[in-house]
């Protein structure tokens, strides 16, 4: 089968597509055949091995797992003896930062995976990008303990993060007040949020407004910015380590010296968060963008892309082509973009 393979730590160039052995899944394994993917900050952040704290999962020297992609959307190809949650021929998506292996044509992940049935109606691309951004958003909005009524910030709100915070944030009742570039007002305020700042115009340290939590989704805030703008008990996260890592100094030191905190949350996903945004995507509380897809063999074009900061939303690698059934208008739950937003 076509992977693509990376042997060292570096640019993207590092990637490269081999052929490779497909994978036989064990008893209570289940074999995907994968449809779609995506380039994220995730396979980013683990290729590059920029955050040295990486290779302590991934490998001390080399990468351990030669294949990256954390999610995938596919087909159901083959299970274990000891499998009952699925069967052959089920159309899934999927998160898997443990193993990755979706840059692939094929990939295993155990039944017990935090993995669910494609909404119906929603293409393999469309359903890719429903995991990743998402997950990182809904555990920050967890941990902040956001409630109905409360006042949020997310600043980066048309990333893969951002603008799923946005509609994670409505879903849960928030009043949003979305930093976004001149260009995406109108996309932004098309995800739910109640305000939307222009950064380029506007200084987002003037509002009036009072935060219970502000989510700097891109990490290129501060906490001592973002300080004057929560309130007593206010709660700023990043995803980012912040410079110098104070973010996580922070972490360690405001519960003790003040009110307004600095958490510094290390994001997990289960299979029931996988069947919360399923839900979402079914009732379309949650549509993720996409900014661009590439075929497989174009997928160091995607890195060098996503690594220039300026996607939006989602960047989608198509494995099979001409595989994936269109949503119809009715059902879609993806909105894609225009290449070059």
């Amino acid at each position: 089968m076509k992977a693509a393979i990376y042997t060292r730590y570096g640019p993207p160039e590092v990637v490269t597509i081999r052929n490779i052995n497909k994978p036989s899944p064990r008893h209570n394994e289940i074999l995907v055949k994968v449809h779609a993917t995506t380039v994220n900050r995730t396979d980013c952040g683990f290729r590059s091995a920029q955050y040295f704290v990486s290779r302590l999962f991934s490998g001390l020297f080399a990468p351990r797992n030669k294949v990256l992609g954390c999610e995938f959307a596919g087909e159901v190809m083959e299970t274990g003896a000891s499998v009952s949650a699925f069967k052959a021929g089920d159309r899934v998506f999927g998160y898997d930062d443990a193993a990755f292996g979706s840059h692939a044509e094929y990939k295993i992940i155990p039944q017990t995976g935090a993995m669910a049935v494609i909404p119906a109606g929603m293409s393999y691309a469309g359903a890719a990008p429903l995991t990743e951004g998402s997950h990182y958003a809904l555990f920050n909005i967890r941990a902040a303990g956001v409630k109905k009524g409360d006042k949020v910030m997310v600043y980066g709100a048309t990333g893969a993060i951002g603008s799923a915070a946005v509609q994670l944030l409505k879903h849960f009742g928030a009043y949003v007040v979305a930093v976004a570039g001149t260009s995406h007002l109108s996309l932004v305020s098309s995800l739910g949020a109640d305000e939307v700042i222009d950064y380029q115009t506007q200084d987002f340290t003037q509002t009036a407004h009072r935060f219970d939590f502000i989510f700097d989704a891109v990490g290129k805030r501060s906490f001592g910015e973002c300080k004057p703008l929560l309130k007593q008990k206010g709660i700023y996260i990043s995803t980012e380590l912040g410079k110098r890592s104070e973010n996580i100094f922070l972490a360690l030191t405001t519960p003790i010296t003040g009110k307004k905190r600095v958490l510094f949350p290390l994001p997990v996903i289960r299979k029931e968060d996988v069947l919360f945004l399923q839900r979402l995507a079914e009732s379309g509380e949650f549509k993720p963008l996409i900014d661009r897809e590439y075929p497989f063999d174009n997928i160091v074009d995607a890195y060098r892309f996503v690594e220039t900061g300026q996607k939006t939303g989602n960047v989608v690698i198509r494995i099979t082509e001409g595989s994936s059934p269109e949503p119809s208008a009715a059902t879609a739950a993806a909105v894609e973009l225009p290449a070059g937003l």
